[in-house]
């Protein structure tokens, strides 16, 4: 891997919580402890775990949802935990996500157009008499109808609101995507349909995404390289052809064993 293809690099990654008590110092429970990868422009990095493992914890931290304890990240030449003001603002329009829970990503109460015009308007990127006629363009693009944008979430499927939240995450125009367990929730047939877009994506827009994942077959599907998870470290980490062909890893192993002859969802 070479140093001029790398946009995300990320050292020694640790999160701790602190649990406060009157009686004394408290509890602290290390959900993440010296996660270090990096990720190519353009690729599908995957971070793979069974549930608990820290992987969602890490990719929150990446994009400052989260504050990490410590560690470094680096993004296309910038400092991500040490970035404040405008630097950080800038960062937030370049990096977005997608929620694992369609449901509770949106408000209830608003139109969906509505929730996916609000980061045009946050970042000022259109003026105010286009927005609604990009919002139209956004959702046609995720595999939607225009004249959806005045429905509100619960009249959306699973799969539908996940369009939906991945049109809100390009509604900036970002170039790094994290989805966070995309389709786990999904019926295997419209998780098919979930991941073409986002390779179909992908491709029109360079993006370089992060897929956060315990399905190994999804992450056999979409990623290029990936990091093995497990109790907050990273046990291993590489092309996902390696990875699945020869683990190193006891975990990476038990992984694979639990699965038999792993498929990727069908279109």
């Amino acid at each position: 891997m070479s140093a001029r293809d790398v946009i995300l690099d990320v050292r020694d990654l640790r999160k701790v919580y602190r649990t406060p008590s009157l009686l004394g110092r408290g509890t602290e429970f290390v959900a993440v402890e010296g996660a270090s990868f990096q990720v190519e422009r353009g690729e599908t990095f995957g971070l793979i775990g069974e549930s608990g493992s820290g992987k969602t914890t890490v990719g929150r931290m990446l994009l400052r949802l989260l504050e990490a304890t410590s560690g470094y990240v680096e993004f296309d030449g910038y400092e991500v935990l040490g970035l404040s003001g405008p630097r950080l603002r800038e960062l937030r329009q370049r990096m977005q996500i997608v929620f694992q829970d369609s449901g509770s990503a949106f408000n209830p109460r608003l139109p969906v157009g509505e929730q996916v015009a609000f980061p045009m308007r946050k970042f000022r990127l259109h003026p105010e008499k286009e927005i609604r006629g990009r919002v139209v363009e956004l959702l046609e693009h995720v595999g939607l109808q225009g004249d959806q944008a005045q429905r509100y979430p619960h009249e959306f499927s699973g799969g539908q609101r996940q369009r939906l939240g991945i049109a809100r995450a390009l509604a900036v125009q970002p170039d790094f995507v994290v989805l966070d367990e995309p389709t786990s929730a999904l019926d295997v047939s419209v998780q098919g349909q979930i991941l073409n877009l986002l390779c179909d994506l992908q491709e029109e827009r360079g993006l370089t995404l992060i897929l956060i994942s315990h399905n190994l077959a999804v992450i056999q599907h979409m990623c290029d390289h990936a990091a093995v998870m497990h109790q907050g470290h990273v046990v291993e980490s590489g092309a996902v052809d390696e990875l699945f062909g020869a683990p190193r890893s006891d975990i990476t192993r038990q992984l694979l064993e639990a699965v038999l002859e792993p498929t990727a969802p069908q279109a």
